[in-house]
C-alpha cells in the first residue's frame, strides 16, 4: 500500500459506492488507512459493516443504498450531510453485469444493468456535485469506474459494455460542467483486478476468437492505490483517464 500523509487527509470525506465487496471494499479500506473519513454505500448493509469492522476505524459510515433509486441516493447524501457536512471525493464504483447471449437478453436484464451502472452513477455524481458546489471550501473530485469495457467489449457483454462506454461521456460532461465550481472529474479503467467476483477468470473465460483462456490478474490493492493517487491530487490537477490493468491481459492486440 502507498504511504500517504494521513494528517493531510484527516478532514477529507470520501464516498465509495459498491463498497461491500471487490474493488469497492479494497478502495474503502485503503482510503480509511490513508486517513479519510469514508462513507461506504451498497445495497446490503452486512458486507458494508464487515468492511468497517475490518478497518477498525471510527471514521467510517455504512449506508444501505440502492444507487438506481433516486430516493435512496437522496437519503445517502442526507446522511453524509448530517454526519460530515461535506464530501471531497466520490468513487462511483457500484456496478453489475449480465452475460446471456445478445439475442437472449431480456429487457429486464438490460434495464437492470443500465439502472445500476449508468443511472446509478449519474444519481450519485449529481448528489456529490450539488454538495461540492454548495459547500465551503467549494469543490471536490468525482472518480468514475469506467472499466476496460469502456474501450473494448468482451463476448456477450452488451449491457455492461454499453453502460461503460456511456460512463466515459458522463465523465467528460461532469469534468466540463464542474470547472466553474472547482469540481474535478476523472475515470479509472480497470482490467483484471482479482476479487471474489473476478476469480472465475483464473479458470478460463471466453475470448473474441471463441476460445476459452485463463487470463493474468493483478492485485486489487494496486487499483485502490491508483484511485487514492487520483483522489489525493490538488484540485488544480486532474487525471482525466487512467487505465490500470494486469500487464499481460489480452487487451492490447488482436486477441
Amino acid at each position: 500500500m502507498s504511504i500517504q500523509n494521513t494528517s493531510v487527509n484527516s478532514q477529507k470525506v470520501a464516498l465509495i459506492t459498491g463498497a461491500g465487496t471487490g474493488i469497492g471494499r479494497q478502495v474503502a479500506l485503503t482510503f480509511l488507512a490513508a486517513g479519510y473519513s469514508v462513507v461506504l454505500a451498497g445495497r446490503r448493509l452486512e458486507p458494508l459493516q464487515s468492511v468497517v469492522a475490518e478497518s477498525g476505524s471510527n471514521r467510517a459510515l455504512a449506508v444501505s443504498t440502492d444507487v438506481s433509486k433516486p430516493e435512496s441516493v437522496d437519503a445517502l447524501f442526507a446522511a453524509i450531510g448530517a454526519k460530515f457536512g461535506r464530501i471531497d471525493v466520490l468513487f462511483n464504483n457500484a456496478g453489475v453485469g449480465s452475460s446471456p447471449l445478445f439475442e437472449d437478453l431480456t429487457f429486464e436484464q438490460w434495464k437492470n444493468v443500465v439502472d445500476i451502472n449508468l443511472t446509478g452513477s449519474f444519481l450519485c455524481a449529481q448528489g456529490a456535485f450539488r454538495m461540492m458546489k454548495n459547500q465551503l471550501p467549494q469543490g471536490g473530485r468525482i472518480i468514475n469506474n469506467g472499466s476496460i469495457s469502456a474501450h473494448a467489449p468482451r463476448p456477450d457483454s452488451a449491457p455492461y459494455t454499453s453502460t461503460k462506454h456511456a460512463i466515459t461521456g458522463l465523465t467528460k460532461s461532469i469534468s466540463l460542467d464542474g470547472r466553474k465550481y472547482n469540481i474535478a472529474c476523472g475515470q479509472v479503467d480497470i482490467g483484471n483486478a482479482l476479487t471474489e467476483l473476478s476469480a472465475r477468470m483464473t479458470k478460463g473465460v471466453p475470448q473474441a476468437n471463441g476460445e476459452i483462456a485463463i487470463e493474468p490478474m493483478m492485485d486489487a490493492s494496486e487499483v485502490a492505490d491508483a484511485v487514492l493517487h487520483m483522489a489525493a491530487l490538488p484540485l488544480t490537477t486532474n487525471i482525466q483517464f487512467m487505465t490500470i490493468m494486469a500487464t499481460k491481459m489480452p487487451f492490447v492486440g488482436r486477441g
